[in-house]
């Protein structure tokens, strides 16, 4: 039986699995992740062959860009999915899933975005785009 992950909106209506391991997720500074999130965003990609979501007709899509769109629970407004149609993997919260996530942080990206509120001072890897 292969490691598996599971994970929530807020409210519980939309709820992800997938199956194996999480990579090492990357924490995103761009102004559309920080707008939406409320902060930055870590989120995990992940093949979108190992991933189940049930409840995807609570999910509401916004395309913030004409190469992504962003998936978000209708109820509770939790932010969970960053969705560039036509790729093989999709990004999926951090914050949805439930411990243990075996994973570590692994890198900042779009930081020349940054709040000006709060300094990156993990020592982790820093792309500025």
């Amino acid at each position: 039986m292969s490691e598996a992950h599971t994970g929530s909106c807020l409210c519980g209506a939309v709820r992800v699995t997938v199956d194996g391991p999480l990579s090492p997720p990357d924490a995103c500074h761009c102004g559309q992740c920080r707008k939406q999130s409320g902060h930055y965003w870590a989120s995990t990609d992940v093949d979108r062959e190992r991933v189940t979501i049930a409840g995807e007709d609570q999910l509401s899509w916004y395309q913030s860009s004409e190469k992504v769109r962003r998936g978000f629970c209708r109820i509770c407004g939790s932010f969970l999915l960053w969705d560039p149609p036509g790729r093989k993997s999709l990004a999926i919260a951090m914050g949805c899933f439930d411990a243990p996530t075996d994973t570590q942080l692994h890198m900042h990206i779009y930081t020349a975005d940054k709040g000006d509120y709060y300094a990156i001072a993990d020592g982790l890897p820093q792309n500025a785009q």
